[in-house]
């Protein structure tokens, strides 16, 4: 199955992977830095720039922002309370439209993470061309008959949500009319072990379900992505940031300028090396076949009117003579003239 996720762009089966570099709140409150950002990702080949809409009040109640004070566990990442992050980290509406006309102008594609009805309100506004809904809301049935509602292709998020939950989730989207699903294979932590990431989960998802499968990344490096494409999935979604140093939640865990790079570029050769389960023998193998290929030669000077035996016959290159699976015809023939030893033989030299 295919879903038209732009009006210019299918993701699915036959398609190259779609990339999406996930800016979320990595631009730190900062609008020039989520340009560059944005430009990189440009300059990097990928197809889309994602942001996050949240405000202080859409996403974490007063009893979360009275219990996370203060962060111990990496200053690096963060800097006060929850709600002084927050509050520095959240798009502003108008932020929104600066950024959407930012990356008309580049040319890439814009989306975000709605988290509430008012940022659902707000991207169709901004007429983007899909809605991505974060693994923490497969279960928010409320805010998924909303983005369903749209009528917008939805991009979902799996992580955490056990196979119930996700059909749950689609059954919802579903029952609003909605068939335009991309499910994303996801594993919430930030980064998870390898052994916790399965993959394969990818095939099954598509399988059970019959929507396209994508994957979202919060690994570290480029392996586990470009296994992703290998195994099928259609769509990549990797947080990407110009520097791990940087201070914020997710810098870390994102992919530099040059990890993306390499997910854009050796991603797409990955899918053109998948071709089809169809055996084929191109049209430069077939060309290859003359010299790397043997032939039957003769192993010692032969006169005319010799009869052949399996003794008097090697098979050595070129391959553009007798092919050394079609010796059975040889034997018993004769020589219609006298041949030297190395000799290729051919069908006219034989009687």
């Amino acid at each position: 199955m295919e879903v038209m996720l732009t009006e210019t762009r299918a993701v699915g089966s036959g398609h190259e992977p779609y990339v999406i570099a996930e800016i979320g709140a990595n631009h730190n409150g900062d609008m020039d830095l989520a340009r560059d950002l944005m430009r990189a990702a440009h300059e990097c080949g990928a197809d889309a720039v994602k942001f996050q809409s949240w405000t202080p009040d859409s996403l974490v109640s007063n009893g979360e922002y009275e219990r996370n004070q203060q962060y111990t566990d990496s200053p690096h990442k963060h800097f006060g309370s929850l709600r002084e992050m927050v509050e520095r980290y959240y798009l502003r509406e108008d932020q929104h439209f600066e950024l959407k006309e930012y990356a008309d102008q580049l040319g890439i594609d814009f989306c975000s993470t709605a988290f509430s009805p008012a940022e659902v309100d707000l991207l169709v506004r901004l007429e983007v061309p899909y809605l991505k809904l974060a693994s923490m809301d497969i279960n928010n049935l409320p805010l998924l008959r909303v983005m369903a509602r749209t009528g917008k292709p939805l991009v979902v998020s799996t992580g955490m949500a056990t196979v119930a939950e996700i059909e749950t989730g689609i059954k919802t989207i579903e029952a609003e009319g909605n068939h335009s699903i991309v499910l994303l294979h996801c594993i919430s932590i930030y980064p998870p072990e390898f052994g916790d990431i399965h993959l394969r989960n990818i095939g099954m998802l598509e399988q059970t379900f019959g929507y396209p499968v994508g994957f979202s990344d919060h690994s570290l490096g480029t392996a586990i992505p470009l296994a992703a494409v290998a195994l099928g999935s259609c769509l990549i979604e990797k947080h990407f940031t110009l520097s791990h140093e940087l201070p914020g939640w997710d810098h870390e865990i994102s992919a530099t300028p040059d990890e993306l790079r390499t997910i854009v570029h050796e991603g797409r050769h990955i899918f053109q090396a998948l071709g089809s389960c169809r055996r084929r023998v191109s049209p430069a193998e077939e060309e290859k076949k003359k010299t790397f290929r043997r032939s039957l030669v003769l192993c010692r000077d032969l006169p005319t009117g010799h009869v052949l035996q399996a003794e008097d016959l090697l098979c050595k290159r070129p391959g553009t003579g007798i092919r050394p699976d079609e010796l059975s015809y040889v034997i018993g023939r004769q020589l219609k003239t006298e041949l030297r030893q190395d000799d290729l033989l051919s069908w006219s030299d034989l009687i």
